[in-house]
């Protein structure tokens, strides 16, 4: 039985994203820890402005059971993290779209606006290599970056970007000031 509370509050909290772009129809992956030994995870097929208990599954992080089938591609990350990074308690991955158009020619994102600048000073982007092998090869990729990160937010040059928190209200502020500046720096640019 999937918590009726966690499945409120990730399922406003996707279509908010959903409206920001931080998610698209079916691209992207939220989910919460629930105890130390299971998470909830959107489903494969989930549409994020429409989210519901149907919307979710429960994962447990030490055995894969017929749910994963139903589960998220992007499970198998969230597992990793959860597993070696502690304090993670929800887990953002989304494409988007100002952050993800500004990975094509820069390596770092170097903030300008104050929240930006404060919150994040800047962000290096992530090179994944050939995309060809890059689900071979990600959860470990993503949890050792994330792991050694100051600000718990991993910018996948050609991806998008994963977040995670212990506090749902932190990860959302996180995402929206990450895009939020992003746009600032592509609005920036047509200035000039």
């Amino acid at each position: 039985m999937i918590d009726k509370d966690i499945v409120k509050q990730l399922g406003d909290l996707s279509l908010t994203m959903f409206r920001k772009n931080f998610f698209g129809i079916y691209h992207g992956a939220i989910s919460a820890k629930v105890d130390q030994e299971n998470f909830i995870i959107n489903t494969g097929d989930a549409i994020f402005d429409e989210m519901n208990e149907k919307s979710f599954c429960t994962l447990n992080l030490t055995k894969q059971d017929y749910r994963w089938k139903s589960a998220s591609i992007e499970s198998h990350i969230h597992a990793t993290i959860y597993t070696n990074i502690h304090e993670a308690k929800y887990i953002a991955f989304g494409m988007p779209i100002y952050t993800t158009a500004y990975t094509f020619d820069h390596n770092r994102i170097i903030f300008d606006d104050f929240f930006g600048k404060t919150t994040f000073g800047d962000i290096p982007i992530y090179d994944p290599g050939d995309f060809s092998t890059w689900y071979n090869r990600n959860a470990l990729e993503i949890t050792k970056y994330l792991k050694e990160s100051k600000n718990n937010v991993m910018v996948i040059k050609g991806i998008g970007a994963y977040v995670f928190h212990r506090d749902l209200n932190e990860l959302v502020k996180k995402i929206a000031i990450l895009e939020n500046s992003c746009r600032l720096l592509s609005i920036k640019t047509s200035f000039n």
